[in-house]
């Protein structure tokens, strides 16, 4: 049945960043407000003409409103594809028939595979709010997941979005799982393998919780939003690219999550690798290497975890038609002296371009990880990968890739530097024997990072330092002075991000 007359209203632009968040708002006192009986904070379904979508009600109490008229968030607007002027009707939303499964799984049950289906589903189409995601996330989050449940989740995010397919019968990808500062090693590992022939088209993520997500970095040195026709363009013209996800729908019900883990700082094993292998699948990837840090105060702490997620990540790659290899490294410490966009941009550029300060452990994790990727796809026999990838690397062959792909994304440039800088120095001598990698993330992102690019660390002292009182620790870089504060206000707190021991 069409919406009665006196239920329309009429859009008026009010310019409200919400970020993702779809909101509209509507005078208290309107007549569809009385007549709908409708409650601040109440879920609505908004119509206009062939379009619609699940919305936030904000009510207005001011004359920011007329009476007649309603107006939505810019991400809304966008959405609902409607300009100024527009006529909407709005309607109660139907109660969610697959939040009582959420409330299953809150209460330690089981889900099904069709139950994760209906979930993801009523996700991707706006039905939850991101009170009902963040219950869904809560309830899944720790160790709630079974294999089979993990296996579920990840057919149901790549069912529900674009699907990429490639020519060549063989796509390579790499994945880290994270939590630990610095580790930009997809930029180097992406330039050695198409230069070694390799189609490669990474998609990667932004931060969740960290002070850079993979696309955050590159993005200090090349456009990462591009569409799924310029992806193709890419890879068909270099053999390889670095996107960001979120622009292109593949598995998009994960984009909607990560928002909410991100809001909570939750990033759950088992929808990690759910959120990781659907979008290796929805890319049309056929081998991926999978690199696991582990340490004390990295995202994956013991070796028994690190066993445990490798073979989750195995199993559940089988499941979907993937092949999955797993590479255990360092993570008691960060990889490279840069921590955040641009800085660790600096770091990947040192190392594609064999400069003498370049760090070598994000050199040798590159070369690593690059070495397994060729021998799993067999384009070089066991063992002899990790050579043919220093010949590229070192030879400037995958420099010079990691141009061209720069300049097919839409050219390159130089990261950005800080404006303002604060030295953090030893207070006695010493050998630097412990570091706090979540400390150090957690200061880069009081400094401003990832939302101002330039922001971070630049860090000094890796395991093993002789210092001397006085000496530089590491160098907090920021855009502005009020972040520079908080950052500052943080380490005088806590003094023990690392811990140096009298020689």
């Amino acid at each position: 049945m069409a919406p009665h007359k006196s239920n329309f209203l009429k859009l008026r632009r009010l310019g409200i960043d919400t970020n993702l968040e779809n909101i509209i708002f509507m005078r208290a006192d309107s007549q569809v407000s009385k007549s709908e009986g409708f409650t601040a904070n109440t879920r609505v379904l908004v119509h206009h003409v062939n379009h619609e979508l699940v919305a936030t009600l904000n009510l207005v109490t001011s004359d920011l409103l007329l009476e007649g008229e309603a107006a939505l968030s810019e991400a809304a607007f966008h959405l609902l594809k409607a300009q100024e002027g527009s006529l909407i009707s709005v309607s109660h939303l139907k109660p969610i028939a697959s939040f009582s499964e959420v409330r299953a799984k809150m209460f330690g049950q089981s889900l099904s595979e069709k139950a994760f289906a209906r979930i993801i589903s009523d996700i991707t189409h706006g039905y939850y709010s991101k009170i009902e995601m963040a219950a869904f996330i809560t309830a899944c989050a720790g160790d709630h997941m079974s294999l089979d449940e993990i296996i579920y989740l990840t057919k149901a995010m790549i069912s529900t979005g674009t699907r990429l397919k490639w020519k060549s019968p063989v796509i390579a990808d790499k994945h880290s799982v994270g939590g630990l500062p610095g580790n930009r090693t997809t930029p180097i590992v992406v330039s050695i393998a198409a230069a070694a022939g390799l189609i490669i088209p990474k998609i990667s993520s932004r931060s969740i919780t960290s002070p850079a997500g993979t696309s955050d970095t590159i993005e200090t040195m090349t456009p990462v939003t591009l569409s799924i026709d310029k992806i193709r363009e890419v890879v068909k013209k270099e053999g390889g690219c670095m996107a960001w996800g979120g622009a292109v729908q593949l598995s998009p019900a994960d984009d909607i999550i990560i928002s909410v883990e991100k809001a909570l700082d939750v990033d759950s094993s088992g929808q990690m690798i759910a959120s990781v292998l659907s979008k290796k699948a929805a890319a049309g990837s056929t081998h991926v290497v999978i690199d696991i840090p582990v340490g004390e105060t990295a995202k994956v702490r013991t070796t028994e975890e690190a066993l445990k997620l490798e073979y989750y990540f195995k199993a559940v790659g089988h499941a979907i038609g993937l092949s999955i290899e797993v590479l255990r490294t360092d993570g008691s410490q960060p990889v490279g002296k840069g921590i955040g966009p641009a800085l660790e941009a600096q770091d990947v550029l040192a190392v594609l371009r064999n400069h003498p300060d370049a760090p070598t452990d994000l050199k040798n994790r590159s070369l690593k990880l690059a070495a397994l990727l060729l021998e799993s796809v067999k384009k070089v026999k066991k063992g002899e990968g990790e050579a043919y990838a220093r010949e590229l690397l070192e030879n400037g062959t995958a420099l010079a890739k990691f141009y061209r792909i720069c300049e097919a994304q839409g050219g390159f440039r130089e990261p950005t530097v800080a404006r303002f800088r604060h030295e953090v120095v030893a207070l006695q001598d010493g050998v630097v024997t412990r570091v706090d990698n979540r400390k150090l993330s957690k200061l880069a992102k009081l400094a401003g990072a990832p939302k101002s690019p330039a922001a971070g660390i630049h860090f000094a002292a890796p395991l093993g330092t002789i210092v001397q009182k006085g000496q530089t620790l590491f160098t907090i870089h920021s855009e502005s002075k009020g972040e520079l504060n908080y950052s500052l206000d943080f380490l005088n707190s806590n003094n023990n991000i690392l811990q140096i021991t009298s020689a």
